[in-house]
């Protein structure tokens, strides 16, 4: 039985106990997307928490989570500690972050965060296949995880599988589709509008360094399926940040220099233009976003604890931010604000 929804139309989801509207039409070319429910928010991340906040969760050989205001700049505080050296996704509504994926384990475990407080982290369910460094992306209510390095032989195969979860319930994930291509592998990045994830870059083979690739694909979140092209990056990466707000998405472009980023519009279709220069190494780098700012912390070879920012809506060079609370690598960056909330 089908029935049909006036796009407007308000309801109260008894699951999560929140006032939902009904939003359908066009999205990107010529598509019509399946309607969808949407939360109905009466704050922002300002109310919150004096502006949107970033997190930078864990990394490799790392439990340490640390916060900063991504509004404002200046070094990063500690947020708590995690139970495991997270090494895989991470995604955040308004006011929950998800994360999961760790090295050397390969777990499937899921733990989550509320991102307006401090503290530990708390279990959220399991992963349909264990696997780390994966792509991620999220809107107000589902969290899709994309591709990854699974557990299995040879030590780098790239995953396929994307998975979602319902960020405000606990509980395992679902399948939701594949890669179109096998990128995932060594941290493919991840941009997302309301209705739109993108999934950049990865590695498809067998080895970290050599089979780096510059597809960039594509999902609308609220339906279920598997990936289509988007277009190309400049340069075949991974391991570098990336974040969006809700109209354009900054990447590690990982060209020359190692600092290079490069810029997209999630909307659209197409390659990625050229947006400016890091001031440091982005390789290992981890990335999160406000409406207006992104910011990339930590990476390098060596490791360093470098925060840097660029306005998104503009070009240019990055600027100094702060400092994380130590040097890390292979960390995940979340945020209350980013473009997948709207």
């Amino acid at each position: 039985m089908s029935y049909n929804i006036t796009p407007g139309a308000i309801r109260f989801n008894t699951d999560s106990m929140k006032l939902e509207y009904y939003r359908g039409g066009p999205v990107g070319f010529g598509t019509l997307a399946a309607g969808e429910w949407v939360q109905l928010t009466t704050d922002t991340p300002d109310v919150q928490t004096g502006g949107t906040r970033g997190v930078i969760v864990c990394g490799r050989g790392e439990t340490g989570i640390d916060y900063v205001n991504i509004s404002s700049a200046g070094n990063a505080i500690s947020f708590g500690t995690a139970t495991d050296d997270y090494e895989g996704f991470a995604l955040a509504s308004r006011t929950r972050g998800v994360f999961g994926g760790n090295h050397p384990n390969y777990t499937t475990n899921m733990k989550f965060i509320t991102i307006s407080s401090t503290g530990g982290d708390t279990t959220f369910g399991d992963m349909t296949v264990a696997r780390r460094s994966m792509g991620s992306c999220a809107n107000s209510t589902r969290g899709v995880l994309m591709g990854g390095l699974d557990n299995t032989s040879p030590s780098y195969a790239g995953s396929n599988v994307i998975d979602y979860i319902t960020i405000a319930s606990t509980g395992d994930a679902k399948d939701f589709g594949d890669l179109y291509s096998g990128s995932g592998n060594q941290t493919g990045g991840g941009w997302a509008s309301s209705t739109r994830g993108i999934h950049l870059c990865g590695s498809t083979g067998t080895t970290p360094n050599t089979s780096s690739t510059n597809i960039i694909q594509y999902i609308t979140i609220s339906t279920l399926g598997n990936s289509a092209d988007f277009g190309d990056a400049q340069s075949t990466t991974a391991n570098r940040g990336s974040s969006s707000n809700s109209v354009r998405g900054i990447h590690g472009d990982g060209g020359s220099p190692v600092g290079a980023l490069s810029y997209g519009t999630i909307a659209t279709l197409g390659n990625a233009v050229d947006f400016g220069d890091l001031l440091y190494d982005a390789g290992y780098s981890t990335s999160a976003a406000s409406s207006t700012r992104s910011i990339f912390a930590g990476g390098g070879t060596p490791n360093v604890d470098t925060i840097n920012y660029v306005q998104i809506m503009s070009t240019g060079n990055a600027v100094d931010f702060g400092n994380l609370t130590g040097t890390r690598r292979l960390s995940m960056g979340i945020s209350n604000g980013h473009g997948g909330l709207g």
